[in-house]
């Protein structure tokens, strides 16, 4: 029986935490709360959560810089995140996701939708190959000059030198390098890595690309991840 899981709510308006928690708690999460992001931070560090929602506009810094911090740390940054914000504007949800959210629900928000998200992301972040649409567990090491893919490591390194890829990031890279060449549109790489129950629209594909191809350039000039316009993404290399 897996155990339960906890859920740390990060808001400055009582009621919002009151009413997520009491929806959280109905599906047996258990729930902490903070009100600012000082108090956030120190509250992961002390009792690391398997979720976290985070508002955007809390103060001390706000959920913003929290995320970032949180996703600049090793040892903290692969906690899904769920940013819970007034700000609807797509500018801010790209922001966001750019940033290292998971996702982002605007405010107001329908809670039945909200607890279907952390439902979706948990089984997302509990391993490889366990939710619907997730990258198969079939554990052949991938080669592509310098580049290798571990799939039972769950790594990725460049001439061994490991990549700090998120779940998330890993699982795109492995399902395109699986099949180079063949190019995948969004909606197949929400399904294959994010799964058919992502509440989320596909520009969250362009972010996780973005962010995939800055962390090979780090190591390398070679474009393995590529833009097919107008029709989606395919894995390539050539010497």
């Amino acid at each position: 029986m897996s155990s339960v899981k906890n859920i740390l709510i990060v808001d400055d308006e009582p009621d919002i935490v009151e009413l997520i928690a009491y929806n959280l708690q109905k599906e047996g999460y258990q729930v902490a709360s903070a009100q600012d992001g000082t108090s956030a931070l120190n509250s992961i560090k002390t009792k690391r959560p398997d979720l976290i929602l985070l508002d955007w506009m809390i103060p001390e810094p706000n959920g913003i810089e929290v995320c970032k911090k949180l996703k600049a740390d090793p040892q903290l940054c692969t906690i899904p995140i769920i940013m819970v914000s007034a700000r609807g504007d797509e500018f801010d949800k790209v922001l966001a996701l750019e940033i290292g959210a998971d996702d982002y629900v605007s405010k107001p928000f329908s809670p039945r939708e909200l607890v279907a998200r952390v439902k979706a992301l948990l089984r997302r972040a509990s391993g490889p190959g366990t939710g619907a649409g997730s990258v198969p567990r079939t554990y052949e090491v991938l080669k592509w000059g310098d580049l290798t893919i571990d799939p039972e490591q769950y790594e990725a390194a460049w001439q061994k030198k490991p990549l700090a890829l998120t779940k998330t990031e890993f699982e795109l890279l492995l399902t395109l390098a699986r099949k180079p060449e063949r190019v995948f549109t969004r909606e197949q790489l929400l399904y294959q890595v994010w799964g058919h129950d992502f509440y989320g629209d596909d520009r969250v594909v362009d972010v996780h690309v973005r962010r995939l191809r800055a962390k090979l350039e780090e190591f390398t000039t070679t474009e393995y991840v590529k833009t097919v316009r107008g029709v989606g993404y395919k894995f390539s290399f050539s010497l």
